[in-house]
C-alpha cells in the first residue's frame, strides 16, 4: 500500500520518515494528495501550525475527504486540531485525569482568574513564539492589552497557563501506532526557561523515564493520535504534560536503539496494514 506524508511543508523530519520508509512513502501536499491517492492507500497527517499562529497550517478538509474516498487517514483531522489547539489538549487531558497545567482563557473583553505567576501562549503556537510570564493580574493585564489587535489574539484569545516551575529540562517523547519510538531531552539556552530548539536550547540524548513513558502513551491513546509527540515537565511529585504535538519535529538524536525515523515508518506502516486487513475480514463476514 502506498503511504503519503500529507504536509504543507517540506521539513526535514517529513523528509527522513518518508526515505525511511522506502519505495512506496512520498511526500504530497493536501492539494496533491487529493489528486493522487486513491480508496486503500494511506496517508499520514502532518499539517501544522501556520506560522501566523492562527490556525493550522495546510487543508483539514482534505483529509476529511480523503477518509471519505477510502483512504486510510493517519492523523485524522480531529487528531491533528486537538493536538494543535492548546484549549482543546487541556480539555482533553483535564477529561481523561491526566496531568497538565491548569488552563484558562483571556479575550480582549475577560481576562482569568488564575494563579501566578502564569503563562499567556496562542493557542496555535509553536516555536516558542509570543509566550510571556506575567506575575500578577496588573501584567496579566498590561499584556493582554499589547495583544490587542494581534489577529490570532483577536480571533482566538490567549491561553493563560499556571507556570510550572523550570527546571531548566523537559522530555519529549515521540509515540508512533501506541508504541514510544524516541525520546529526547531539550536543555534550555543559558538565560532562557523554555527549551525550544528555536530560541537556542539543545537536544541530548535521553532514556525517558517510566513515568514520562506512561503519560505519554495515555497522552497519545486519549487524542487518538498514530504519531505524536508529547511534552512532559518535572515537577516536584513527578512529571506533567505541557503540550502535545501533532506534526512533531525530531532528530537522529531521539533515537531509542534503533533508527527513530526508520522506527516510526515501521510501526505506521504495520498499524495501517493490520486495520486494513482487520477491516476486510469484518467487511467480509458482514457480507458472509
Amino acid at each position: 500500500m502506498p503511504v503519503a506524508i500529507v504536509a504543507r511543508r517540506l521539513t526535514t523530519t517529513n523528509a527522513r520518515i518518508a526515505r525511511a520508509g522506502g519505495p512506496g512513502w512520498r511526500l504530497l501536499t493536501p492539494e496533491r494528495a487529493l489528486e493522487r491517492l486513491e480508496c486503500g492507500d494511506i496517508a499520514l497527517g502532518r499539517l501544522d501550525v501556520r506560522p501566523s499562529l492562527d490556525g493550522v497550517d495546510g487543508s483539514l478538509s482534505a483529509l476529511g475527504e480523503l477518509a471519505a474516498r477510502g483512504v486510510r487517514v493517519l492523523n485524522p483531522p480531529d487528531v491533528l486540531l486537538a493536538a494543535h489547539d492548546k484549549l482543546l489538549t487541556a480539555r482533553l487531558l483535564e477529561g481523561a485525569g491526566l496531568p497538565h497545567p491548569p488552563t484558562a482563557v483571556a479575550t480582549r473583553t475577560r481576562l482569568p482568574r488564575v494563579s501566578f505567576p502564569a503563562v499567556v501562549k496562542p493557542r496555535f503556537g509553536s516555536w516558542g513564539r509570543e509566550v510571556v510570564v506575567c506575575n500578577d493580574d496588573g501584567e496579566l493585564y498590561e499584556h493582554v492589552r499589547t495583544l490587542r489587535g494581534n489577529p490570532w489574539f483577536d480571533e482566538q484569545g490567549a491561553i493563560v497557563q499556571e507556570l510550572v516551575a523550570p527546571q531548566g529540562f523537559d522530555v519529549r517523547v515521540v509515540v508512533a501506532a501506541g508504541r514510544i519510538v524516541g525520546a529526547a531531552r531539550r536543555v534550555a539556552a543559558p538565560g532562557e526557561w523554555r527549551t525550544n530548539i528555536a530560541l537556542g536550547g539543545r537536544r541530548e540524548r535521553v532514556a525517558p523515564p517510566a513515568a514520562t513513558q506512561v503519560l505519554a502513551l495515555a497522552a497519545a491513546r486519549v487524542a487518538g493520535a498514530d504519531l505524536i509527540g508529547v511534552d512532559l515537565l518535572p515537577t516536584s511529585d513527578g512529571w506533567t504534560i505541557l503540550e502535545l504535538n501533532g506534526a512533531v519535529e525530531f532528530t537522529a538524536d531521539y533515537s531509542l536503539g534503533r533508527d527513530v525515523f526508520a522506527a516510526v515508518a515501521d510501526e505506521l506502516t504495520s498499524a495501517a496494514h493490520d486495520a486494513g486487513g482487520t477491516a476486510a475480514l469484518a467487511q467480509a463476514l458482514d457480507v458472509g
